[in-house]
């Protein structure tokens, strides 16, 4: 028997399965739900802790596993794939702003369901698997093991006019320090209003996290 499917990889996928196309189907499920489960819940929330794009990822890779295997065939499915990959790779929700970290999540997701639902098990079952492992295990050490700092920025307005000079730069950046508590290396001078005595400044900070605030906005107070 061994012989057999070694000689003949096309039925390996027929042995394995009884030559049921729903045993294939559900074993191909079974192992999506299983990452895309071990990929959301296990290394995305218990670090971010954002339940709302759970139910997106979920959803995405559910559509696009389904969608893949069903009108999957040995002349479209190259061609399909890379065609729905490029559709779900420009989506952009247009109700919220998707952060960078949370659309390549979602672009992992839609690419594991097309993995699992188009990928060969006549031969391709030990790299199907290990595929599958690899992309887990990159993400979580992409998003817990590698802390590289972050730069952010937000924008003040600052009344010590005399020490926009640029023969006073340290000195201001030590007060901005002083009275913001955060790490500043360097600043951006924007605005000045003579009239108020004071001046909009963006200033720069080096964080392990990414941090905006819906505050920030450069337009003019009149």
């Amino acid at each position: 028997m061994n012989e057999l499917i070694l000689d003949k990889p096309e039925l390996a996928t027929t042995v394995f399965f009884g030559g049921s196309r729903l045993a294939e189907f559900g074993f191909r499920f079974a192992l999506n739900a299983l990452v895309i489960f071990l990929l959301v819940r296990i290394i995305y929330y218990p670090r971010h802790r954002n339940k709302d794009f759970l139910f997106s990822f979920f959803l995405f890779n559910i559509i696009n596993f389904i969608i893949c295997y069903l009108l999957s065939s040995a002349t479209i499915k190259i061609g399909f794939a890379f065609g729905l990959f490029a559709i779900f790779s420009i989506i952009r929700y247009r109700s919220v702003s998707v952060p960078i970290r949370e659309m390549a999540y979602l672009l992992t997701s839609v690419t594991i369901g097309i993995l699992n639902a188009l990928s060969s098990l006549d031969t391709g079952l030990p790299e199907l698997l290990i595929s599958n492992g690899v992309l887990l295990l990159l993400t979580f050490v992409l998003d817990r093991k590698v802390t590289l700092p972050h730069e952010n920025s937000q924008m003040v307005i600052y009344e010590k006019i005399e020490l926009i000079k640029p023969e006073n730069r340290n000195q201001l950046i030590e007060d901005l320090k002083l009275r913001t508590g955060l790490p500043i290396h360097r600043i951006e001078i924007g605005r000045i209003d003579l009239m108020r005595d004071s001046a909009k400044i963006r200033i720069f900070y080096l964080s392990q996290e990414s941090q905006s605030s819906s505050f920030d906005s450069d337009g003019d107070d009149d």
